[in-house]
């Protein structure tokens, strides 16, 4: 696996709050969800009830998209990530590591009957404007091998 980019990885573990877009069926949603950040397996794993709609969403058209923002007035200070990837149940192998990481991370989780969900990434594309305006890194998955985005990649 190639490695994500240490700046990407410090920005997630500063960040706690992702949006999730899914789709099925020609209707989009968003969701927010908590998460704690796998970097080993380079998961994002929440916890969502199974009864909501982009879970619902998912349980039909598991590829995902989502970001994680930093929120600011200055320009010069954004930074941003975009990410795609695959959603499913946490799978027994990271069963345990999920639950552990995601209660450390939220203490009232241990309160909760949790479902945890992972999220695969396999794509990821930062912002960080304090490096200069509008630039951007980019990690593939080398498990994606769908040449649309390799196009995409050389636009920019």
């Amino acid at each position: 696996m190639n490695p994500v980019q240490p700046e990407i990885l410090r920005f997630i573990a500063k960040h706690r709050l992702l949006t999730l877009a899914t789709t099925y069926n020609d209707e989009p949603w968003c969701a927010h969800c908590f998460y704690a950040y796998l970097p080993e397996q380079n998961v994002f794993v929440f916890h969502s009830d199974s009864h909501t709609l982009h879970i619902e969403q998912v349980s039909h058209n598991c590829y995902v998209a989502g970001s994680v923002v930093l929120e600011s007035w200055r320009v010069g200070r954004l930074r941003g990530l975009q990410l795609q990837g695959v959603v499913m149940p946490v799978t027994p192998a990271l069963q345990k590591l999920a639950e552990q990481r995601y209660k450390q991370r939220f203490p009232v989780a241990r309160l909760m009957n949790l479902k945890l969900w992972q999220l695969d990434v396999t794509l990821l594309k930062y912002t960080d404007n304090r490096l200069g305006f509008g630039k951007k890194l980019l990690w593939r998955s080398d498990n994606l091998v769908d040449d649309f985005f390799r196009g995409r990649e050389q636009k920019q």
